[in-house]
Order: structure tokens, then sequence, then C-alpha cells
């Protein structure tokens, strides 16, 4: 009775590690089918970053700051307070920075707010700019995934996760 629980507990273990192998596969050709869509798509062709701040600003418009006698803002991106007069930038999710300190921070192929991390352009424009990374190889690069390593790199490590459950070692 203690051996075919053992031996469950071993196809158990495999099955786990296959499953979790197979959907590393399938993540894997998910992301070179997508990477292949968004390359032969029409009018995909890299933005500059001077397109890239007008869509900033189209989407996001500069004002000046009024000071309203409450409590002042303080930018996120700087910490410093914003006196009245300063060039703002309010993003769609209503926070409020120094237009350059939040520019510098989308220009760094961040296009997300610094507090809530919601997108502040459309996915579009945030792939055609990350694009112009394969023309400028020296320019500062944004990991494209969750995890910017190799496909085996990301099977090995998530593999490691059941190191615990090897079955080779319970066998």
């Amino acid at each position: 009775m203690g051996s075919l629980s053992q031996f469950i507990a071993h196809v158990y273990t495999l099955f786990l590690v296959f499953f979790t192998v197979l959907f590393l596969e399938l993540v894997i050709l998910f992301r070179s089918i997508t990477n292949i869509i968004l390359t032969t798509t029409e009018n995909n062709h890299p933005i500059t970053d001077e397109q890239y701040l007008k869509h900033i600003e189209q989407n996001n418009p500069t004002s000046i700051y009024k000071a309203k006698g409450t409590e002042p803002k303080e930018c996120s991106v700087c910490l410093s307070v914003l006196d009245h007069g300063d060039e703002i930038r309010k993003l769609k999710c209503k926070h409020t920075f120094h237009k350059v300190c939040v520019d510098k921070w989308l220009e760094q192929d961040r296009p997300t707010c610094p507090i809530c991390r919601r997108l502040v352009l459309p996915e579009s424009i945030v792939v055609r700019y990350s694009q112009r990374l394969q023309i400028q190889p020296n320019h500062h690069r944004r990991r494209d995934q969750f995890y910017g390593g190799s496909d085996e790199e990301l099977i090995l490590l998530l593999t490691s996760l059941h190191d615990n459950e090897n079955p080779i070692a319970m066998m």
C-alpha cells in the first residue's frame, strides 16, 4: 500500500512538471507568434523620440499649475512640491507631475503612470516606439516581456521552482 501511494506521488509530480513545461512552451510559442504578427502589420515602422513626445502631448496635454490654497501637491517623480506656475502634465489617471519629470519617465520606455502603472498611451504607439531599439542598439533597452532572458533560461527558472518535487531525485 505504501509503494502504491509513493508511485501515485511520483506520477503526480511528473504530471505537474510535464504540464508546467507544456505551459512554458505554449507561452514561448505565443510570444513568437505575436512578434511575427507585430512585425508584419501595416504602419509598423518605428517612431522617433519627437513623435513619441508628440503622442504623449496629444494624449496627456500640459498645463500650468495653479495652487488652490489647500495642502500643496507633490511631484511623485522628483518628490518636490508643485509651485504655482509650474508646467505640469496631468495623466488620464488624474495623477499630476512636473512635465519635465514625467516626460523623462515616459521617454525611458515606461509608458505608464509612475504611481498606478496605468498605460498613458495606446499599445500600438508603445510597440512602435520600442522598435526604435532595433535601429539604435546603444539606446537604453527596456525588457520586452516580464522576463527578458532567453526562452531556455525561462524554462530552467520555472522548472527550478519544482526542485523539491524533482521526480528524478525522488526515484
